[in-house]
């Protein structure tokens, strides 16, 4: 028998245009590998409060978080992270460098994954660091709810608020010997999601006043003479927005000279910390028991088996190499990757959103709530047929009355 939140989550007929449709928005992978990603075949009708709890929860979580990083960076903590080295001082440079007015500057994007059960809801973990989903967040769902519940809400204002943000990021960008404020986009290339969703981020900082480019990661050019990051002009790259973790980052041979160009990284490299999944750990020793955590930390023992629990490698991506196990401590799935030298980290499982649908498959719902600068700014829904959200996973569009 479904749940009551369950119901909420209706099979329906998708528009006999839509491939047509989502491909003039240039949404070119929304079947990835013979296999749907994008279904609008699916949809969540939410309540307005059911939303009113997402936002006040994202907005509440992004406070902590940042005490969070603030507490790892005076207490020295990066090493539990993984993150030491070059990589370590760029993280606390970074930090101190963007504090404003004791607040951290900056920094444009992060999204929450949250189990929510149309009740409770815990984080899942904090992707801070690279904006995957976002394009169809922001734009592909906006323009399924305006051709299909025009008469409805949606919890989206990313386009906005992305606008809004590179406009406010504007005035204290450097210029370049042309004048002007540029910003590089990079991505590895060919990566349809990855490049799509860079060149909407540009899209967005063009509209807010910033001259933009896209470039390869592998196109970055180092300068010695002027010390810098060049472009494949040969153009200094002043401002550069990139959709390569951190982690990766650290590992270029051209990652030393990143202390020493002037070059402003977006997102800034504090923003690992978030990304990392022992912010987990960290979060619970800081705030133990409050009502939208998940007992979470390095060493299983500290954690009770009673209600299952998963362990997640510290720098793991897309659900690479998660474990589950049950009550009895058994392991009932797992999957591979090549991810967990690093180490891991446990939490207890959460109350997910359980579906099954009219043909008998059964699944799992994750809500993604993005946070745009300091504000809370929309909500993207990944479904999957497992217990463990992946690449794979469809993306399926929301709307509330």
């Amino acid at each position: 028998m479904q749940s009551d939140f369950a119901k909420q989550r209706r099979q329906i007929a998708p528009r006999p245009d839509w491939e047509a449709a989502v491909k003039a928005l240039g949404f070119d992978f929304a079947t990835i590998d013979g296999l749907p990603y994008w279904d609008e075949g699916v949809c969540w009708r939410l309540t307005g409060a059911q939303v009113d709890a997402l936002d006040d929860a994202a907005a509440e979580l992004h406070a902590m978080c940042l005490d969070a990083v603030r507490d790892v960076i005076d207490t020295h903590q990066l090493g539990r992270f993984g993150i030491t080295g070059a990589w370590a001082e760029e993280v606390q440079e970074s930090w101190r460098r963007g504090l404003v007015a004791d607040r951290p500057g900056g920094h444009v994007h992060g999204r929450f994954d949250l189990a929510f059960d149309g009740e409770t809801i815990k984080l899942l973990e904090y992707n801070a660091d690279t904006p995957t989903s976002l394009f169809e967040a922001g734009i592909v769902q906006w323009y399924w709810k305006e051709a299909c519940h025009p008469g409805a809400d949606q919890f989206n204002s990313l386009h906005e608020k992305l606008v809004a943000r590179w406009a406010d990021l504007l005035p204290g960008a450097p210029r370049a010997a042309d004048g002007q404020r540029w910003l590089h986009g990079m991505a590895q290339v060919p990566h349809p999601e990855d490049e799509t969703t860079v060149r909407y981020m540009l899209a967005c900082a063009e509209e807010a006043g910033w001259r933009t480019h896209f470039l390869g990661v592998a196109d970055i050019g180092w300068d010695d003479l002027r010390r810098r990051f060049v472009d494949l002009e040969n153009q200094p790259i002043t401002t550069a927005f990139k959709l390569y973790p951190w982690e990766w980052l650290a590992k270029e041979e051209f990652f030393q000279n990143l202390r020493v160009a002037a070059t402003r990284w977006i997102e800034p490299a504090w923003k690992s910390v978030l990304s990392n999944k022992a912010l987990l750990a960290v979060l619970w020793e800081l705030h133990p028991e409050h009502p939208l955590l998940l007992p979470a930390s390095f060493d299983r023992r500290a954690l009770s088996p009673a209600k299952g629990l998963v362990r997640k490698p510290l720098l793991g991506r897309e659900g690479a190499n998660i474990a589950l196990f049950d009550a009895d401590g058994k392991q009932v799935l797992a999957t591979d990757g090549l991810y967990g030298d690093e180490g891991y980290v446990w939490q207890e499982r959460a109350p997910m959103a359980a579906w099954r649908d009219k043909n008998g498959d059964t699944g799992t719902a994750v809500f993604g709530v993005w946070v745009i600068g300091n504000e809370t700014a929309g909500l993207g829904i990944r479904e999957d047929q497992g217990l463990i959200t992946r690449d794979s996973s469809r993306f399926v569009p929301h709307y509330f009355e």
